[in-house]
């Protein structure tokens, strides 16, 4: 027995690994281990610096996505093709890397003055960025899976870090069980893909699921992983659990949660859409549709019932994620599959900048009110005039208000679904243009709100916002206002060639 294993041991080759192509994660990883071991053996009086330490890791990980987007060579292939860093993943890897770093910046004031483990938390945070990063590289289903585990099972735990708030606690029990629930969804509909193709790995998936050839059992696969990655993007109807979870979560994990994960989320769909089931649109398309249709729909009036400023910011990202399917509903049409995948692409980027920005202005405004009741930020303009101006920024540029960088978002999203040029993108689009008008009345309550009404309680003494809140504010204004004045800077990103050029497939 022994002799045997040394003789096959003896026989193994090494594989040629490109390290240069996994060095994000690999700081991200190094980084996980050293700010764990730091925390470890920090007294309490210093944790504040684990903070600073996880921000310099996520800059650290972004220089070789930098390093690699300027080389100007070939996809880097590792693994048997299963996992691809080429540009799609970089620009969705650089995305990962700086909304983790604006949450960092509005989560240190945050967990230094109520009290909150600071250590664990940055650490939980760094996981779930590796397994977001890992998931643009990956083109496996296994990889995928185990990718969406990663970004997903800390952030059940984050979501839950209020533990004296009975709400917090519910927030991470309900998005645990669902999560749970859908991941479960999800894995079954894999055994079936893997079950009836005999691989795991999506271009051989996509060989053998040819359109109109499809089997029951396929057919069944693709709508599980479909209605299992809905739980993840909050689609309606599979988004009860999001109000809660947005709610009852410390507001910068809430804003984590509606950025980095649902475009976790978005970027496995889009993968599995683009290379997995290529043939396989008409299974996954009228779902989609329908998806978007009631997504925009259901979280647009929702939302115009909220008094809570937080709950309609929760319906709002429900509403904008039916913004962000509506163009995946016709990935298969080939006059609109690029340009499907571009306005999906460009619509997370905008997206990052704008619901990022909206949660930082609420974060520095809820530090004085200590309310989250939208009737709290009357008078705002009377005694932070500049906090209401970018406030304005981010729910104009929500609304799909030119020159902000939500309209173009929008008009990308539009223009992906008339290039289909059939009933069915007219009336989707229809829709969605309804949507739009429906999403302006909430959003404009707020800015009415802050600009006419006074302050509830008379106290115009004016905001003390801390230093990293405004970092982060500044980060995100400009990341709104400049995308919107010269689109020109991400219109290029997330072209078809960039996901499946290198794959064969």
């Amino acid at each position: 027995m022994l002799s045997t294993v040394l003789a096959q041991a003896s026989e193994w080759v090494a594989p040629d690994i490109d390290w240069h192509a996994l060095a994000p994660e690999l700081v991200l990883i190094i980084g996980i281990n050293l700010v764990l071991f730091i925390d470890l053996n920090l007294s309490d009086s210093k944790k504040w610096t684990m903070a600073t330490l996880s921000g310099f890791v996520m800059l650290a990980a972004f220089v070789p996505v930098v390093t690699l987007a300027v080389d100007d060579g070939p996809a880097r292939e590792l693994f048997d093709g299963r996992y691809v860093v080429d540009e799609y993943a970089l620009i969705l890897k650089a995305l990962f890397l700086l909304v983790a770093y604006v949450v960092i910046l509005l989560s240190q004031n945050e967990l230094e003055e109520g009290g909150y483990y600071q250590g664990e938390y940055y650490v939980l945070m760094l996981c779930s960025v590796l397994g977001m990063v890992m998931m643009s590289s990956s083109r496996d289903l296994i990889s995928i899976f185990v990718a969406l585990e990663l970004l997903s099972i800390p952030a059940y735990m984050m979501a839950a870090w209020k533990k004296r708030s009975s709400k917090s606690n519910e927030a991470g029990v309900k998005y645990y069980l669902l999560g749970v629930f859908a991941s479960a969804i999800m894995l079954f509909g894999m055994s079936y893909i893997f079950g009836t193709t005999g691989t795991t790995k999506l271009t051989e998936i996509g060989a053998a699921l040819t359109n109109g050839d499809l089997l029951g059992l396929q057919v069944v696969g693709v709508a599980f992983v479909i209605v299992g990655f809905a739980f993840k993007v909050s689609a309606v109807p599979f988004h009860n659990w999001a109000p809660d979870t947005y709610e009852g979560a410390p507001l910068p994990v809430t804003a984590f949660l509606s950025v980095a994960s649902k475009a976790g989320g978005f970027v496995a769909l889009v993968t599995l859409v683009y290379v997995a089931f290529p043939g396989a649109d008409d299974v996954y398309g009228p779902m989609l549709w329908v998806m978007a249709a009631l997504t925009m729909t259901v979280g647009n009036v929702l939302a115009l019932r909220q008094t809570n400023i937080v709950r309609m910011l929760a319906y709002s990202s429900v509403s904008q994620g039916g913004f962000i399917l509506m163009p995946l509903a016709f990935a298969g049409d080939p006059d609109a599959s690029g340009s499907a995948l571009n306005a999906v692409v460009v619509y997370l980027l905008v997206y990052a900048f704008m619901n990022l920005g909206a949660f930082a202005t609420i974060l520095a405004v809820t530090r004085k009110t200590r309310s989250g009741e939208i009737d709290s930020f009357g008078g705002l303009f009377q005694y932070a005039p500049g906090m209401t101006v970018a406030m304005t920024v981010f729910f104009a540029s929500l609304a799909g208000i030119p020159p902000l960088g939500g309209w173009f978002a929008k008009f990308n999203a539009f223009k992906a679904v008339l290039d289909a040029s059939n009933g069915a993108a007219y009336t989707l689009a229809c829709i969605a243009a309804i949507n739009t008008v429906i999403s302006a009345a909430y959003y404009f309550k707020v800015l009415r709100t802050i600009w006419v009404d006074d302050a509830p309680d008379g106290d115009n003494a004016p905001l003390a916002t801390p230093q990293p809140i405004l970092a982060a504010l500044g980060i995100t204004v400009v990341g709104t206002i400049v995308v919107g004045v010269l689109p020109g800077l991400v219109a290029r990103f997330g072209e078809l060639q960039d996901l499946t050029g290198a794959l064969g497939g």
